[in-house]
């Protein structure tokens, strides 16, 4: 591989990484909105987002994607698995669970090895299975500490790896992609809309502002409102940047910059959200960032063909 294009490459990666790894602070600004509006924003400013894009370059073949009954069906599935996604990760960083947030997207591509061999017979490596067990055993540890499963890292890891393993089987663009799940999405997204669910502000709202479901939106400050906006270019913005970088990098090295964005968001629960992460927890983590580790080594040990 060329110099330039590997630079090229982990700009393109580390760029889009450290982008969903500082997301958990863009949503905390959003905080005064509830988790299920700000969702349906992100799907909505999001399809309206990518549209522009894809309509200014000229491209409409996307539309099409309905005449293919097996590509609509899976892209259907899709737009639900990664709509759910979304909306689970929006309420654990905005209910404080950002830490438990990250430890889902620490699993993720560990599950996405048994994923991968259940559904595409690919074959696993002794240091995979090793990584998967000790990421189990790191899950298992946490459930015994807190006296619970780990409901949103669970639902996390396995509505993005199904994401995954659907997306594996479409041929379509990140943008494509993006603009046809957000569109299958987009009734949901309206739905949910104009559904009161309650911000997590009413106590500063006058009373009649809570009668309306989106009557609130005319007492948020106008830079929450701005920030509201951007909801749809910070969606589309890193899925782009990382389909450049997927381009231009080896497995292994995509495979260590994904761990970026958990880390990002562990730290930021921890240090900046001040979540409660009591120090017996290290060990339960430990678990997590040691398969985390085996995993990435396990992407460099493969076997030459003389």
């Amino acid at each position: 591989m060329e110099t330039s294009s590997f630079r090229k490459g982990i700009f393109f990666a580390v760029a889009a990484y450290l982008l969903w790894g500082f997301l958990p602070l863009y949503w905390r600004l959003l905080i005064a909105i509830p988790s299920f509006h700000i969702l349906s924003f992100r799907i909505l400013l999001s399809l309206v987002f990518v549209c522009f894009i894809l309509f200014a370059m000229k491209n409409t073949s996307w539309l099409t994607f309905y005449r293919d009954r097996r590509k609509a069906l899976l892209l259907t599935l899709a737009a639900l698995a990664i709509s759910f996604n979304w909306g689970v990760y929006i309420y654990a960083v905005n209910s404080e669970q950002t830490i438990e947030a990250s430890l889902g997207y620490y699993v993720t591509p560990l599950l996405s090895i048994v994923f991968g061999l259940c559904f595409f017979k690919e074959k696993l490596k002794p240091l995979q299975v090793v990584a998967f067990a000790l990421a189990i055993a790191g899950v298992v540890t946490l459930t015994v500490f807190t006296g619970r499963l780990p409901w949103v890292s669970i639902v996390l890891a396995f509505s993005f790896g199904i994401y995954g393993v659907l997306k594996k089987t479409i041929r379509l663009s990140s943008l494509e992609s993006l603009a046809v799940e957000t569109l299958i999405a987009s009734p949901i997204g309206l739905l949910l809309l104009f559904t009161y669910f309650g911000a997590v502000t009413d106590s500063l709202l006058p009373p009649f502002a809570l009668r309306g479901s989106l009557a609130y939106l005319f007492y948020l400050p106008l830079f929450t409102l701005l920030m509201l906006s951007l909801c749809g270019a910070l969606t589309s913005i890193p899925l782009y940047l990382f389909s450049q970088g997927a381009k231009l990098l080896p497995l292994s090295t995509l495979g260590f910059c994904q761990f970026l964005s958990p880390t990002l968001a562990f730290l930021t629960g921890v240090f900046i959200f001040g979540e409660y992460f009591p120090p017996r927890n290290f060990i339960a983590f430990g678990f997590i960032w040691l398969a985390a580790i085996v995993y990435i080594i396990s992407l460099n040990t493969r076997k030459k063909k003389v």
